[in-house]
């Protein structure tokens, strides 16, 4: 049946042909200015932020794939022929957010394979991760067609199976590196403050952590005054099990036994990790179905397809930002993290002249050669061309080193793309509305309380490893 598919492009060619190079130009262009946009910034950024906003692009397509405008104009494309079945009956939303998600993912997934090994922008395959964003944006809406040619089973299979375990990996990834994030900034700080002796960077600590417990217990009050209400036992359990939770990892934190075996930790970084569980706790209350009345948010929507848009958009935006984010934050994932850079043209071991001086010994010697007759006068644009290229390496931030690895980076947007589609399909019931709500399930909102449950747990973990297996650590 999913063969079906490809009546489109037999029945209407021309604007089949049309919207795909239209497409693929708009989405060429854009990466194109964004990164001339971003050329004060370095090259490694520009790529994250194009990247970013195709997985944005796509998630929202996938999403407006949802809707009974998208059901109805493919089907009239297909001459009203296609009949298609998902898991929950006659739909076909379900199967389009599955096949768009998984084409972007087959995407990545090449990518990290071309991209093994790459470990500066020197290689030659670093400029397929760099640029080339015109035949990556045409090859990216080709595989979105050709998904499009694959039998509905298959994808039955992949959204029920393969993208919810990517999924629950994505989540998981990303607890790890929050926590590894929390670790980091406290370890920051109180590095600045032992070597420096900085009352701005005491005060720093200090007010971040007194500020994040305050976001806690302010978020824990506002989800027992409106979310916590008579009858509403599934949020009064969540809400009381996150505050135990805050208080047992800031307990730990400041234990003694703790603080013998890693001086480091402290309140810096339960206060990080409490603020984040707290608020996957409200965002997981907030947005669940009001069916019990327990969420006043839906009832107090006013423009409901407002809402509802700009919600999705905010999903999709912040997605791909933390995306972004966890697919080049590798300290916790063994990456290459901040290396030593050594001047580009100077690849000896013993350095014995300033890189300035080196280069005007070289042109100087280059225009003796020529005068000489040794050398041909080409040489010497040669090395003007050369040094023209030596000032613009500002722009490229990874000629020694890169900055993330790439093949990691590629595969965490994989699972970027398997989340998405399951937190668009999961437990999709097709509505009457315009577009659908994006996380608004109980399967999402247990989804977010478990997160938080099980990022408390990695945290205490991190705390009682030192303890647990003394040899591994050397803090003391």
């Amino acid at each position: 049946m999913g063969a079906l598919l490809s009546i489109p492009l037999l029945a209407v060619p021309s604007i089949s042909t049309v919207l795909g190079f239209a497409a693929s130009c708009c989405g060429a262009a854009t990466c194109s200015a964004v990164c001339s946009a971003c050329g004060k910034c370095g090259n490694s950024v520009a790529t994250r932020i194009a990247y970013a906003l195709i997985l944005m692009v796509n998630s929202i397509f996938a999403w407006i794939m949802l809707t009974p405008w998208a059901i109805n104009k493919l089907q009239h494309l297909t001459l009203d022929y296609m009949t298609i079945t998902c898991p929950d009956g006659p739909c076909y939303g379900w199967v389009a957010v599955h096949r768009i998600n998984f084409a972007l993912g087959i995407f990545h997934l090449l990518l990290a394979v071309l991209l093994l090994g790459v470990n500066s922008s020197k290689d030659p395959r670093a400029n397929i991760q760099n640029g080339f964003w015109g035949p990556k944006i045409i090859a990216w809406l080709g595989l979105i067609v050709l998904s499009f040619l694959i039998p509905d089973g298959f994808f039955v299979v992949w959204g029920n199976y393969i993208a919810f375990a990517g999924a629950i990996l994505f989540l998981l990834l990303g607890l790890i590196l929050l926590v590894d994030l929390a670790h980091s900034w406290a370890e920051y700080c109180l590095a600045k403050i032992e070597d420096t002796d900085s009352r701005a960077w005491r005060g720093v600590l200090i007010g971040s952590t007194l500020g994040m417990y305050a976001a806690s217990v302010a978020m824990t009050i506002v989800q027992y005054i409106f979310f916590a209400g008579p009858g509403c036992s599934m949020n009064q359990a969540a809400i009381t099990t996150n505050l135990i939770c805050l208080l047992i990892v800031s307990a730990i934190s400041v234990h003694p036994a703790i603080q013998e075996y890693n001086p480091k930790a402290g309140l810096a970084q339960s206060a990080m990790v409490a603020v984040y569980c707290t608020y996957l706790t409200m965002s997981a209350v907030s947005m669940e179905p009001d069916d019990k009345l327990c969420n006043p948010l839906i009832r107090a929507q006013g423009t409901r397809t407002t809402s509802i848009v700009i919600g999705a958009i905010v999903t999709m935006l912040t997605l791909a930002y933390t995306t972004t984010r966890a697919a080049t934050q590798g300290v916790a994932l063994g990456g290459t993290g901040q290396s030593v850079k050594l001047p580009d043209d100077d690849e000896h071991t013993l350095v014995t002249q300033q890189p300035d001086s080196r280069r005007e010994m070289r042109a100087a010697a280059l225009r003796q050669a020529v005068a000489e007759g040794s050398l041909p006068a080409d040489a010497l644009l040669d090395d003007d061309d050369e040094s023209d290229a030596g000032a613009n390496t500002g722009k490229d931030d990874e000629r020694t080193k890169t900055q993330y690895s790439y093949a990691l980076f590629h595969v965490i947007f994989f699972l970027a793309t398997a989340w998405v589609a399951t937190l668009l399909t999961m437990n999709f019931k097709a509505v009457d509305e315009d577009f659908v709500p994006v996380g608004r399930s109980y399967w999402a909102s247990w989804v977010k309380i478990v997160s938080a449950w099980v990022c408390y747990g990695i945290y205490s973990w991190t705390l009682l490893a030192p303890i647990v297996f003394p040899d591994r650590f050397d803090f003391v």
